[in-house]
């Protein structure tokens, strides 16, 4: 249910949210538990019990047996998976439900039924498996599981196609073309055998032949926060700061990639910030809120931004909705998911924690 925000927060400065939201911490314990994405403004992560990649997130939740309110500051396809790995006396909450994700939503559930349908026509329904990328929506999730299939995140997908591969499996994967392409690119796939489905197209866009041949077929999709960073981006830095080393996320184009130093998922990119000594200049290819957060919690360092490339839908979350999910707690901006997609959704994710 989405609610609007009284007239009476509106009108609080930031000061008096800060403080609100810390009494209700303090009132509540550890029967609420706030996540924030690594994709948030710092003042929402400084008042998150966790802040990290959204799988760790969903899992920080399901192991926090304490936590009666999971508030997922953060958008609506992590709440779901969320919702899919909370326990049965946990409720999760995202302060704006109008916080989508343009990635997720080139996915939709009967595209990727029908996807199926057409791709295993070709190959036969055992030799090929669907796997979504996290960013996806919870029914994306669950046609995977339903299908002997799994998710993945930018951090495992190397060592999710690399388990389907080995067994001769094709792979279907979806959402994202880049993530799939850059993955299949640095296992060695054959350039002739990844192939590119369009949805929008009678069997993909694709000759029969095509989809035969095809060890990973790759959905057409992306996420505009990625496919704004450009090689003549990364040559730009470089000229202006040439002792710097540039990191980029997987979501963006293979051209990106290839020009940049390291590419790797958030938890990468803070992991690395963490162990890089002092002084050292880091560029970095993501939503622009993780480099700020990099950059303001490691004054040691120069961490600079390849392009200002924010994500609008993290930015719906603010002090204002989420102070006003808080004084409602459990009437407003909850999070629900119907059992049979979450049971099927919830496989899908098992079999990725067994993989990877």
């Amino acid at each position: 249910m989405i609610t609007l925000i009284n007239e009476e927060i509106q009108n609080l400065s930031d000061q008096e949210c800060i403080a609100r939201i810390r009494a209700h911490k303090e009132r509540l314990g550890r029967e609420l538990l706030i996540l924030a994405h690594n994709y948030q403004r710092y003042d929402i992560v400084q008042l998150a019990d966790y802040y990290s990649d959204s799988l760790d997130l969903a899992r920080r939740g399901r192991e926090a047996h304490e936590a009666k309110y999971i508030v997922f500051c953060g958008v609506h396809f992590m709440a779901q998976t969320s919702r899919v790995l909370a326990a049965p006396h946990q409720r999760v909450f995202l302060p704006n439900h109008l916080a989508g994700c343009p990635l997720s939503d080139f996915a939709e559930i009967d595209q990727a039924e029908t996807a199926w349908e057409e791709v295993t026509q070709y190959t036969g329904a055992d030799n090929v498996v669907p796997v979504a990328y996290v960013n996806s929506t919870v029914l994306i999730k669950a046609v995977c599981g339903r299908n002997g299939g799994t998710i993945c995140t930018s951090a495992n997908a190397d060592k999710v196609f690399t388990h389907y591969l080995s067994q001769g499996k094709r792979i279907l994967f979806m959402p994202d073309e880049h993530l799939g392409n850059n993955t299949a690119v640095k296992l060695g796939i054959p350039r002739d055998e990844i192939a590119l489905y369009d949805p929008a197209k009678e069997n993909g866009g694709l000759a029969p032949e095509a989809i035969r041949r095809a060890r990973v077929i790759l959905w057409k999709g992306h996420c505009h926060v990625h496919t704004n960073f450009t090689p003549a981006l990364v040559d730009a830095m470089r000229q202006r700061y040439p002792d710097a080393v540039v990191l980029v996320h997987p979501e963006c184009p293979e051209a990106t990639v290839r020009a940049a130093d390291l590419v790797g998922s958030t938890k990468f990119m803070s992991a690395y910030v963490e162990k890089a000594e002092a002084g050292k200049t880091i560029i970095i290819g993501t939503e622009v809120n993780h480099v700020r957060n990099l950059a303001l919690m490691n004054p040691h360092l120069r961490i600079l931004e390849l392009s200002r490339s924010l994500c609008p839908n993290m930015f719906k979350i603010n002090l204002r909705n989420l102070l006003y999910t808080l004084d409602n707690l459990g009437e407003v901006n909850e999070v629900f998911v119907k059992e049979d997609v979450r049971q099927d959704a919830l496989k899908a994710v098992n079999r990725m924690f067994e993989i990877a």
